[in-house]
């Protein structure tokens, strides 16, 4: 019974530090980043808009290689 309580504590420790990391890794943060952080408008904004001229930049070669 002993083990068996060894072994329940181990899968549910593991999964709960499962969760943790999977959801920072979805969110494409640090591993070890806090998970319920808020990410701030200004973050959001810089990001969005560093995808944007990526974008275009990608649009903008794939137009002159025609």
């Amino acid at each position: 019974m002993k083990k068996f309580k060894l072994i329940l504590l181990g899968v549910i420790i593991g999964l709960c530090l499962g969760l943790w990391f999977g959801v920072n890794i979805g969110k494409g943060k640090s591993i070890f980043s806090n998970p319920f952080e808020e990410v701030s408008l200004q973050d959001r904004i810089k990001q969005k808009g560093t995808e944007l001229m990526e974008g275009t930049k990608d649009a903008i070669r794939d137009s002159l290689k025609e």
